[in-house]
């Protein structure tokens, strides 16, 4: 198996080009380069001292993967060559290929494509719906403008005929109606006596007449006195 730099005689001399790429080369977030003085990835065979010096803080250490996706992780890296695992970390490319190459990144990937497709379908099916809405909105317009108008002036004209027959109904305007009513009648009466007084009238036809628009004046007027001394008059 090849000799990693974890060995007590790499980690006293790092290499002059290692030392030369710098942390201003390292694009990969702490976690994956393990120090920001080395570009080597970080091993199981790493001393305690490179350890601590990357340690974190609770709140300031990334979300670490569960154990099963780091035995899965390290399975993939553990066979791979130090020219393969020094690619990884120099070359954008390989290290983009190889995540995506991972079983939770293709998941990830078909869940996102998956959720892009049905996004696209229901734009497409409201695209189609579009006319329907258009025509709907149209029909909503046109019978707010016309139909909804003309229900308006039908209900005020039905709500004047309401308060209109409410206000013939009420009581006083009843007992205005039986006045004008008792003051025709007696007018009626008067006329025909003088009808009967210039002789216009013969006797029989005159008491006929007479005696029933007397017996119609008395009737009114006894229904106007007792609708007046009612206490709801």
């Amino acid at each position: 198996m090849f000799k990693f730099w974890g060995s007590q005689e790499q980690q006293g001399q790092p290499r002059p080009q290692e030392v030369a790429q710098g942390p201003a080369q390292s694009w990969y977030p702490p976690s994956v380069v393990g120090s920001p003085s080395s570009s080597r990835p970080a091993t199981p065979t790493s001393t305690s001292s490179s350890t601590s010096h990357s340690f974190q803080s609770p709140a300031e250490r990334p979300l670490s993967p569960s154990p099963a996706e780091a035995a899965a992780f390290i399975t993939l890296l553990k066979d791979k060559s130090v020219d393969e695992l020094r690619k990884l970390l120099s070359d954008k490319d390989a290290y983009h290929q190889f995540l995506l190459s991972l079983d939770q990144v293709k998941i990830q990937n078909n869940i996102r494509d998956e959720l892009r497709k049905e996004t696209l379908q229901l734009a497409r099916e409201n695209l189609e719906k579009e006319p329907r809405i258009m025509e709907l909105r149209n029909q909503c317009r046109i019978i707010r403008t016309t139909e909804l108008a003309a229900a308006k002036e039908k209900l005020n004209e039905l709500e004047r005929q309401k308060e209109e027959l409410l206000r013939s109904c009420s009581p006083a305007s009843l007992l205005q109606r039986l006045q004008e009513a008792m003051n025709k009648t007696d007018e009626e009466s008067e006329a025909l006596h003088r009808q009967f007084l210039d002789k216009e009238i013969d006797l029989g036809s005159f008491v006929l007449k007479y005696k029933k628009l007397r017996t119609t004046y008395h009737k009114r007027a006894l229904i106007h006195l007792a609708a007046k001394a009612s206490p709801t008059a």
